[in-house]
């Protein structure tokens, strides 16, 4: 005998069940087995992988085998009688699950499916069963409440909006004799399971202690609730149980926030069972709180040294790198807690981690932001933009005013200048956006106003840049820039198409551009090919006139 090899392979057992793969299931149980022959968890287990390949009397024989070596638990019961329906011996079903409720007469699993199996009862007594085929013709596929029932059911709900699934259901409400024709759809297995209030193909969960049978008194009245999926039942060594029991006494106190009783109590239990990382954790939790954030992180990473080990739900290890990421946040090392939060989620992901990992990120961002700022380098950038802006670089101009704008975000009068460079470009949209932050960032900045209006009016927005010279007004009512601004966009708002037109062409400036050949295929150009302006502009000189030309109302770009 080997329990722990027992236990290793019965881990593995679990593993394939949960993962689908009942046949590698009952292999590892079956390995287990030759190791601890005594273990009824092992045979319930195996009795769960057999119903899930349709083995029923495999399942039953286990299923008997459990009750034989422990009697007085609950679960053998329930497995034997969802084998012996499958079987189609209804009868021998319900003693069954009557057995169970004697032990514990308040189990929802036992109760649903002794309910079940009294309802078929009648319905199957004139109809004959099909060979490995489940509960036989009639098995309440036409009860009115079984679409309700599969609904609340998280294993059949999302089955529903299969029309496939639909048309089964209708099918074997109108003729069950049909059950054979889908005996290979796995859906049909887990249908029965739901109807019959047994999860067939789940193993019993690790985390669950020995049946202790409950106290009986009278339940208050509630909804009718779907039956729970079940769950592993193992039984605890001593050890483990003592452990336990401090662990509880630890939430009590730290439920209360007496910390150093808690301390006391995880402690204890560490010692007692050194292997269960949960307590760590717990413990780890006051530490947080007690803001003894250093000895938080040692206490997580020795449980997460400790769940690796023993192979612990990688829930656990997840939780644990949360929290180390939580205790480095505290600590003001952002990239470290960074780096946890992202160990955490690609063991687990939640929406509680995920939303730490995103903040975290942009505070990193915000930090890295702010540790670049610097006033005099910002000067420098804007005077190399300047001395290319005069040059007629404007993409080099927009390059150092927009290191100078990292260097120093709230200088109103850098964005004014890139506006300048992106309304050369033609660029309208940015230089917009760049004059509403100009603007904002210093509301009696003129400058702002006054470029911003040029672009509407280029824009042939005559009527919004009359605001914005309007506002411009407000702050300096002698601005020459606004006034006459305000007076071109007044003219040209009043004027048609043609007005415009012979005034522009009345300009000398204007006479002088368009007799220009080379202005004059540039224009035709940019006529047939639009992509051919941004080219242009990179010209300073050709630029100059198309602005003019722009100006007078021309031409528009829109």
């Amino acid at each position: 005998m080997d329990k722990a090899k027992a236990s290793e392979l019965k881990d593995a057992g679990n593993a394939a069940l949960n993962a689908d793969k009942p046949q590698e299931a009952v292999e590892k149980y079956s390995e287990a087995i030759k190791y601890d022959p005594e273990n009824h968890v092992l045979f319930s287990n195996r009795s769960a992988a057999y119903a899930k390949l349709e083995n029923y009397s495999s399942a039953l024989a286990d299923a008997e085998t459990t009750v034989k070596l422990k009697p007085d638990w609950p679960k053998g019961y329930s497995r034997k009688g969802a084998a012996l329906v499958y079987l189609n011996r209804l009868a021998e079903a319900e003693k069954a699950y009557q057995a169970g409720l004697e032990l514990d007469p308040n189990n929802e699993q036992l109760k649903s499916g002794l309910s079940e199996c009294k309802a078929k009862a009648p319905r199957n007594s004139n109809s004959g069963g099909m060979p490995g085929m489940p509960g036989a013709f009639n098995l309440g596929f036409d009860n009115p409440s079984v679409i309700a029932k599969l609904a609340t059911d998280p294993r059949t709900r999302d089955f529903l909006s299969d029309p496939s699934y639909m048309k089964m259901l209708n099918e074997l409400k109108n003729d069950s004799s049909k059950m054979g024709q889908y005996a290979t759809d796995k859906r049909l297995l887990t249908t029965l399971g739901v109807m019959l209030g047994v999860d067939i193909g789940a193993a019993d969960a690790e985390d669950e202690p020995s049946y202790q049978p409950s106290p009986q008194r009278a339940a208050p009245s509630q909804p009718a609730q779907p039956p729970k999926p079940e769950k592993m039942e193992v039984d605890l060594t001593p050890q483990q149980v003592e452990a336990r029991a401090e662990k509880e006494k630890g939430n009590a106190a730290y439920k209360k926030k007496d910390f150093v009783t808690a301390t006391m109590h995880y402690e204890k239990a560490i010692e007692i069972d050194p292997t269960d990382m949960t307590f760590l954790n717990n413990l780890a939790a006051v530490k947080y709180e007690q803001k003894q954030y250093e000895d938080c992180i040692k206490t997580c990473e020795k449980a997460v040294e400790v769940g690796r080990e023993n192979r612990a739900d990688f829930k656990l290890i997840a939780k644990a790198y949360t929290r180390i990421g939580n205790a480095y946040k505290q600590l003001q090392d952002l990239e470290k807690a960074k780096l946890y939060y992202e160990k955490s989620m690609s063991e687990h992901r939640t929406p509680e981690t995920k939303d730490l990992l995103s903040k975290v990120t942009a505070a990193i961002k915000q930090k890295d932001r702010l540790a670049y700022i610097d006033v005099d380098k910002a000067e420098e950038e804007r005077e190399k933009g300047n001395e290319c802006f005069k040059k007629g670089d404007f993409p080099a101009a927009i390059k150092h005013y927009t290191e100078a704008v990292r260097r120093n975000p709230n200088a109103a009068k850098i964005y004014s200048n890139r506006a300048a460079c992106y309304s050369k470009l033609a660029e309208f949209n940015l230089g917009m956006k760049d004059c509403d932050e100009c603007i904002k960032l210093d509301p009696t900045f003129i400058k702002g106003y006054v470029r911003k209006a040029k672009i509407q009016q280029l824009l042939k927005q005559f009527s919004q840049a009359q605001d914005t010279y309007q506002k411009a007004l407000e702050i300096d009512p002698n601005n020459h820039e606004a006034l006459e601004g305000l007076r071109e966009c007044m003219q040209a708002a009043s004027s048609d198409p043609e007005e415009v037109r012979k005034r522009a062409m009345a300009d000398p400036e204007v006479q002088q551009i368009l007799k220009d050949p080379a202005m004059r295929l540039i224009l035709d150009q940019m006529q047939n090919d639009p992509r051919a302006l941004h080219d242009h502009l990179q010209n300073p000189d050709v630029s100059a006139k198309i602005q003019k030309l722009m100006q007078v109302g021309l031409i528009a770009i829109r």
